[in-house]
């Protein structure tokens, strides 16, 4: 939604009940894979964050959320793959705690050692710079600050990582990522959808 937004792209932005269910009809209409995001356009469906992420872009070239230099563009692909093979999977272990479940104090330490060398490979890419490719917001950033605004609620910080916690506050205030926040009301419903 955040890169829609960032794009001025106008979508129809459709919601499905899946009520802890994946497997239900609706979903397995529009996505044999059982996950959202979905993309449809003129008839044409997309699964895949990365790929309507592409579509997107080369759909909507403008704003740009690619750089076109050899460097830059590499950063922004390591940092979303990096946010989706490596610190998504790393903060599962402490999903329980989005519905107020225990996890084991050894599964603690370990998800915080392996999500602390990503954020420090993430600050260290960031440097000085206010985006990952430099001045201007890309694609890594909207992957990875997707994520990255998300590490609180399952009780994770970037209060050791003082660079990336200003980057997360500069996308947190640009008007597509506040309209792209859930609510707390969405929260608490999402939470209560898998109890």
């Amino acid at each position: 939604m955040v890169a829609l937004l960032e794009k001025d792209i106008k979508a129809e932005l459709v919601e499905l009940e899946l009520n802890g269910q994946p497997n239900r009809p609706e979903l397995l209409a529009i996505n044999p894979f059982h996950h959202i995001p979905v993309l449809e356009d003129d008839g044409f469906r997309i699964v895949e964050s990365f790929a309507i992420l592409d579509y997107l872009e080369a759909k909507y070239p403008e704003p740009s959320l690619l750089p076109h230099d050899a460097q830059n563009l590499a950063k922004v692909r390591m940092v979303q793959m990096v946010t989706v093979n490596e610190l998504l999977p790393g903060i599962m272990p402490m999903f329980p705690i989005l519905f107020g479940l225990p996890v084991e104090s050894e599964k603690i330490e370990q998800t915080k050692n392996k999500v602390s060398t990503i954020l420090t490979f993430f600050e260290e890419l960031l440097g000085e710079q206010t985006y990952f490719a430099g001045e201007q917001l890309t694609l890594a950033d909207v992957t990875a600050g997707t994520v990255a605004s998300s590490l609180y609620l399952v009780g994770l910080s970037l209060d050791n990582h003082p660079k990336l916690s200003t980057w997360l506050e500069n996308l947190n205030q640009r008007p597509a990522w506040v309209k792209s926040l859930p609510t707390q009301e969405a929260m608490e419903k999402f939470k209560s959808s898998r109890a």
